[in-house]
């Protein structure tokens, strides 16, 4: 996401997933798309069979996807920014820019030039173990379609030089004119559903709502209004990530912590660290639909309600918000989370008057420049696509 907002202003899929079939090129790099992202792989491979699109795929492994693959290019783990430099070199020196795009939409080429004139396919090739003429044909095919989309997920991302990865990717299509088309684009597909909508309404230790920045004076001022605290509790530092969060337990800067719809003791990449930590915190709430791994070290269970036990929105990929609403009732004493936050808000002196999430939502809408034209009664009808500025405005299947 970091690298994606770097590059183009936004950490989010720039096209749509039925724009998947009027490609003529589909670059898919750290993705097992058929396992991850079926619905997205059927679409893919509908490209290939029935429009003859070409399938570029980078990765290591012989997945399913590559029975479909024009090329594969199979580079030792951990070299990707060496290949995507070595495309964007190719693409320099053959003269597959796209002039006018880079001149009129783009700002920093000559840096570009610079950075990647070290990454002859040659050399890329040395770094990555795939031929030069197949670094050259990857990028000569992607450049001089007329429609190339690419396509990645955490193979690339949940990496040491993950942002690095995106921002070399992102070069590919910034050169080449592939973005702002049907067909085109840069496209992340993000690791769980609503991980798009939890990023966009500030689930980041670096943002508010609607990815706007902590540090920036008016934002802290507009959020400081609009949820009535003073503007002085909104602090400009941005937060800790969890690999930060973990070691500040252990240096003693963090007494407790609250954790949703998470477990840390499967999911973190250092289990013992995480283990370690988690045995030394003096309190630890958690909130979630399972007992899971976590929840054997914590001081507090809070039971919550399942996506099919509650109402409210999920925001996809593709950045499309859609209204859920429950099918079952909750078991037990599972409550959903929106109630439960309110409620300890509430018991800790805080003066919460949300209904419903359709009152959450409302406060997102009105704070959130990419929702500010969704409502209930608008998505009771279909989803919609951020950005959606206006009550009128039919969403933006295209960025």
């Amino acid at each position: 996401m970091a690298g994606l907002a770097a590059t183009v202003g936004s950490g989010a899929m720039t096209n749509s997933i039925k724009d998947i079939v009027e490609a003529d090129v589909l670059l898919v790099t750290g993705s097992n798309t058929t396992e991850a992202h079926p619905v997205l792989s059927l679409q893919m491979k509908r490209a290939v069979r029935e429009r003859g699109a070409r399938l570029i795929l980078i990765d290591p492994r012989r997945i399913e996807l590559a029975d479909f693959a024009y090329l594969h290019l199979r580079q030792k783990p951990g070299t990707d920014v060496a290949l995507f430099n070595g495309m964007a070199h190719a693409i320099i020196a053959h003269d597959w820019v796209n002039e006018r795009f880079v001149r009129e939409r783009t700002e920093g080429f000559e840096a570009v030039k610079t950075a990647v004139a070290d990454w002859p396919p040659e050399r890329a090739a040395i770094v990555t173990g795939i031929p030069p003429s197949k670094i050259v044909a990857a990028a000569r095919i992607y450049a001089m379609a007329k429609n190339s989309a690419i396509f990645w997920a955490m193979g690339i991302t949940q990496h040491t030089t993950g942002t690095d990865n995106v921002k070399a990717l992102s070069n590919l299509a910034l050169l080449t004119g592939q973005i702002g088309r049907p067909g085109t684009g840069l496209n992340p597909l993000r690791g769980q559903n609503n991980v798009q909508g939890a990023c966009d309404l500030g689930g980041l230790v670096n943002v508010f709502p609607g990815y706007q920045k902590v540090a920036d004076e008016a934002a802290r001022r507009k959020f400081a209004a609009g949820w009535g605290v003073p503007y002085e509790s909104l602090s400009p530092t941005p937060g800790l990530t969890v690999t930060e969060m973990m070691n500040g337990v252990l240096d003693g800067r963090i007494k407790g912590m609250y954790i949703m719809g998470e477990n840390p003791m499967l999911s973190d990449p250092n289990l013992n660290h995480v283990r370690h930590a988690l045995s030394q915190i003096e309190f630890l709430a958690l909130q979630d639909i399972f007992k899971n791994e976590t929840a054997e070290m914590a001081h507090v269970i809070l039971p919550a309600a399942s996506f099919a036990e509650k109402s409210g929105t999920f925001t996809n990929t593709e950045r499309r918000v859609q209204l859920v609403r429950p099918v079952l009732p909750a078991p037990g004493e599972a409550r959903p989370d929106w109630q439960i936050i309110t409620e300890i808000a509430n018991r800790m002196g805080h003066a919460w008057s949300y209904d419903s999430p359709e009152d959450i939502f409302k406060e997102m809408a009105a704070l959130t420049p990419q929702y500010a034209g969704m409502s209930y009664e608008r998505l009771a009808q279909g989803g919609l696509q951020w950005p959606c500025p206006t009550p009128d405005h039919p969403g933006t299947p295209v960025l």
